[in-house]
This record gives C-alpha cells, sequence and structure tokens, in this order.
C-alpha cells in the first residue's frame, strides 16, 4: 500500500516546495493552508507522516497537532517545520508535557533533508 504524507502549511511555496520534493517518489502526498483543514484532510487521507508548519494563522501547530493525536490513534509521525521554534519554546514543553509526540525540523529544508525525513520515518513508499 502507498505511504502518504501530509502537508499543513499556511505557505504555498512551502507547500509547494515539499510537495515537489516528494512527487515521483512512491509516496502519496496530499496538501492542507491551515491546521482546520490539515485535521480535516487527515480524517479523510489518513496519513503515515505530517509536515506540520508552527506558525499558522488560526490554530498554531501545536493546536493542530493536539487535534490530530485525539483524532488518530497512534498518531503517526509528526515533524514541525519552523524557522520560529523559539518563539514557541512554551507551547512546544507543555505539548511534551501532554505526551504529545513530534520532532522538530528548521525551515528550510532540502529536497534531500525532506526525502530523508520521510524515509527514516515511515520507510519506503511502496
Amino acid at each position: 500500500m502507498t505511504k502518504r504524507i501530509l502537508i499543513i502549511d499556511d505557505e504555498p511555496s512551502v507547500r509547494d516546495a515539499f510537495e515537489l520534493a516528494l512527487t515521483g517518489t512512491g509516496y502519496r502526498v496530499e496538501c492542507a493552508v491551515d491546521g482546520v483543514a490539515g485535521v480535516e484532510a487527515a480524517s479523510r487521507f489518513c496519513p503515515d507522516l505530517v509536515f506540520l508548519d508552527l506558525k499558522m494563522p488560526g490554530i498554531d501547530g501545536v493546536e493542530t497537532l493536539r487535534r490530530l493525536a485525539h483524532q488518530h490513534q497512534p498518531l503517526p509521525p509528526v515533524y514541525f517545520v519552523t524557522a520560529f521554534a523559539r518563539e514557541f519554546v512554551e507551547l512546544l514543553q507543555r505539548a511534551r508535557t501532554e505526551k504529545l509526540a513530534f520532532q522538530l525540523a528548521t525551515k528550510p529544508l532540502t529536497v534531500e533533508q525532506i526525502r530523508q525525513i520521510a524515509l527514516v520515518a515511515i520507510g519506503a513508499p511502496e
């Protein structure tokens, strides 16, 4: 079965970069423009891996993670991809105390880094 990756980011250029990096690799990729759309997409798409922006309008990445965790048991691997980790240290620490599992990756990521994260997190596409 094809492994699925969900990208949740409010910046079109970031979504496009991730989608381009993963296109042709064998993974099935879906994108969402914000946290609410990401949670909705995850409910029908059932991702094996989520790349999640931390700083978004509406609900931020941490709240999106909470909603994903409530919706999916077990929660697929989640990578926060952000340039703003320092701004969210307190929220991230709180998320850890809530036993929400995630990894951090700093923007910008290269194509090879994106592909490597996917390979390590969920294995080869098929």
